[in-house]
């Protein structure tokens, strides 16, 4: 029995060959769609909301504020209904994620109307910066195959890597070049060598192979250089990719306020640092190993093809090929998923460092709540979700691995074993000497063993090629939404209106109004000592209407004190005096933003000296082109009564982490400081001087009046009533009051 079941196996090994492999792929690919259609299953939210509220409009779940920071005004609990665009149904407090661009007042029932190409609508419901609050079946999944938007991706990355003939990159792909070659003829040559050595040895023909060896022992330094050559061009040639790619990203992110509108405006990017450092890097590693594992074996291809034509005919290359392709289309079939993985895990992988990042930023505030095991949570949900997508990716790369070895191994060096044999077991080779032909089968049998070396190592590129499809897609979109953030387009979930508000709206005794929001429609007009906000609406990037008629006139020299309860639209205000946010309306007169300041409640300190941190953001020549000696920066550090750091420091170029090294009030004093240095015509500040005594806050007051310093204030303290003539408050329910403080004016609630 056994007998005759080894003979049917031996009469049906192809067929058996064939079947296994068969079954090997379906088996592959039900494991992986069965792993997809689960992993939903699987997938369960963060206990927080991953991306912090403030600043990065997320949607936080389970309240009832939507918006992107403090200033959101709060809204009821709503349920949206009655999409016109077929939107799913949400729940309470989610914004409208109408998928494409609405060109029309009240699209979606929203009663908001957007220009098309200006502000988009997201359509990635539910995502925050970081990742899913949930499961997303019907969340649109970024998709990477080696297709035609594959290479219109990579001929655009490359235009930024290798920027023209006559460049450094292009001089080391022609050094890798070479040095592949002088592999290749290195390959040979040792092929032909090793052929003579061992003849010589079977013949017993000492002369021949003392000469031979001498050759091969001389030849060393060469062929070694050759290989080192090749590995040296090959780091040299990644690193100057990742080095213009580096470069031309960051002239993009660092470009005008990119970065802030990146962070803060728009929510197509969950992790800018992720993109710009981790994937960039592995872009550029994956580009230059791909060009080094396709150019060596394409270039064997056509050398083996072209000496075994000649040496034993066109027939055994041919096939070879042919099995090439018939290899590659199936490895392709089965590659394609990897490169929607690869995004994946990148996604994953930036989420973890997120929230790494956000526990290291926040360790204090999470000390004080005792929050370690919340926190540890999170960051185990984080990390249960990369691992459990690694695992799958695994899973999945150990099946596609079998069927790579089989058919790009193992059945290449099968095929190239028949090929070989046809001209040697029939035909003219029989009637050769017994030694001539077994150097001739040696010869052959070993260049086309490398001829099916070069054509495995092809089919398997593409395994590389489709990772390399990933990498592509994620700094692509990265490049795509820096233009345009650098012309102003935005994408970003707005916040919905239901139809049961839009009816309530139409009642003239509310006080508030439905609105046509256009962003970028207001008219912004440069003049010097005035700001001028007129018929100016205050509204959050995500659609939340604040205040929906401002109108006031503020000269230089009356400072004003603006107030009110958190949300009401103080920092809106200043976000879009500052030029942050866009203008949904009206006209704003205002200096140029180099004659307008902003100190924030917590002040930046730079890297660098003591001194960088009064001038900045100039720099040290900045500073002596201007005039400005560190005589007078010690005098602006004696107004804010900081003298004392100057000497604990040991001089202005010492150099320490500011952050830390400062208090809280140090901190808001070198912060007034940078103001009196740079001298503007207004400044904006923001609850600047909680951390500092009454009397210190005052002498800074009253020097920004002699200095000719105009001030927005906002402050709820009585103290500095006295410095100001005018008074703006926000109700935070859209109305506002703007009228000289007196000292009849009672005193508003916080």
């Amino acid at each position: 029995m056994a007998a005759a079941w080894s003979k049917l196996l031996d009469q049906r090994r192809p067929a058996v060959v064939a079947g296994t492999v068969a079954l090997i792929y379906l088996w592959s690919h039900f494991r992986f769609l069965r792993k997809q259609k689960s992993s939903f299953r699987r997938s369960s939210p963060l206990p927080v909301n991953l991306p912090g509220a403030a600043g990065a409009g997320g949607i936080v779940a389970g309240t009832d504020r939507v918006g992107p920071d403090c200033d959101s005004a709060p809204r009821s609990p709503r349920i949206i209904q009655n999409c016109a665009h077929n939107c799913t149904r949400l729940p309470k407090n989610a914004r409208s994620q109408c998928t494409r661009t609405a060109q029309e007042p009240g699209a979606c029932g929203s009663g908001v109307g957007f220009r098309q190409g200006e502000y988009a609508r997201s359509a990635r419901p539910g995502l925050t910066r970081g990742g899913s609050l949930g499961p997303q079946k019907d969340a649109k999944k970024e998709k990477a195959h080696v297709d035609r938007e594959f290479f219109r991706q990579l001929g655009s990355l490359l235009k930024v890597v290798i920027p023209g003939v006559f460049t450094p990159e292009f001089g080391y792909m022609l050094l890798v070049a070479s040095s592949l070659i002088g592999r290749t003829l290195c390959d040979i040559w040792l092929i032909r060598n090793g052929t003579i050595i061992e003849r010589a040895i079977i013949s017993r023909n000492t002369s021949l192979f003392r000469d031979t060896l001498q050759a091969f022992i001389f030849t060393m330094p060469m062929l070694s250089m050759v290989n080192n050559l090749l590995k040296y061009g090959l780091s040299e040639l990644r690193l100057r990719f990742r080095s213009r790619l580096h470069h031309a990203l960051y002239k993009e992110y660092l470009s005008g306020i990119t970065y802030y509108r990146m962070s803060n405006l728009d929510n197509r990017i969950a992790n800018p640092d992720q993109l710009l450092t981790q994937d960039v890097e592995k872009f550029c590693g994956c580009l230059t190993d791909l060009y080094s594992n396709l150019s060596k074996p394409l270039l064997d291809i056509v050398l083996y093809v072209r000496w075994l034509s000649v040496a034993i005919g066109q027939e055994a290359p041919g096939a070879m090929l042919l099995y090439l392709l018939f290899a590659g289309v199936i490895l392709t079939r089965m590659r394609r998923p990897v490169g929607r993985m690869t995004i994946e895990e990148q996604k994953l992988e930036g989420e973890l460092r997120y929230v790494n990042s956000r526990l290291i930023t926040n360790s204090e505030e999470i000390a004080f709540y005792q929050g370690n095991e919340r926190e540890r949570t999170t960051l185990d949900n984080s990390f249960r979700r990369l691992v459990q997508h690694l695992r799958d990716f695994l899973e999945y790369r150990f099946t596609l691995g079998i069927v790579d070895d089989i058919v790009a191994k193992y059945l290449a060096t099968v095929v190239g074993y028949l090929l070989i044999s046809r001209p040697f077991m029939a035909g003219q080779r029989m009637q050769l000497d017994h030694n001539l032909r077994l150097e001739e089968y040696y010869k052959s049998g070993r260049m086309l063993v490398k001829l099916a070396e070069s054509v495995g190592r092809v089919v398997l590129a593409g395994r590389e090629m489709t990772r390399l499809a990933g990498f592509t897609a994620r700094v692509s979109q990265l490049r795509h939404v820096l233009h345009d953030l650098a012309r102003g387009h935005y994408v970003r979930s707005m916040l919905a209106v239901p139809a049961e508000e839009a009816s309530e709206s139409s009642d003239t005794s509310k006080p508030r109004r439905r609105m046509e929001l256009v962003p970028g429609a207001g008219r912004m007009i440069t003049r010097d000592n005035v700001i001028r906000f007129q018929n100016v609406p205050l509204v959050t990037p995500n659609g939340d209407v604040l205040v929906d008629d401002l109108s006031i006139e503020v000269r230089s020299g009356v400072n004003v004190l603006v107030c009110g309860p958190n949300g009401c639209g103080k920092s809106s205000l200043f976000r879009i005096l500052g030029e942050l946010w866009p203008m949904f309306g009206g006209t704003l007169v205002k200096p140029a933003k180099e004659k307008l300041f902003y100190i924030p409640q917590r002040p930046y300190m730079t890297l660098g000296t003591l001194r960088d941190q009064v001038i900045y953001p100039d720099t040290h020549l900045d500073m002596l082109r201007k005039g400005v000696t560190d005589e007078q920066l010690a005098r602006f550090l004696h107004l804010v009564q900081l003298d004392y750091v100057l000497e604990r420091e040991r001089g202005w170029d010492t150099i320490q982490d500011w952050m830390d090294i400062l208090s809280g009030g140090e901190k808001q004093r070198i912060a007034m400081a940078r103001l009196f240095y740079r001298q503007p015509q207004f400044a904006i500040l923001d609850e600047c001087t909680s951390a500092v005594s009454v009397d210190v806050e005052g002498s800074m007051y009253q020097y920004c009046r002699q200095a000719g310093i105009t001030l927005f204030t906002v402050s709820h303290r009585k103290s500095l009533w006295k410095y100001h003539e005018y008074c703006l408050y926000m109700d935070g329910r859209g109305s506002y009051e703007f009228k000289p403080i007196t000292p009849d004016t009672q005193e508003f609630g916080s």
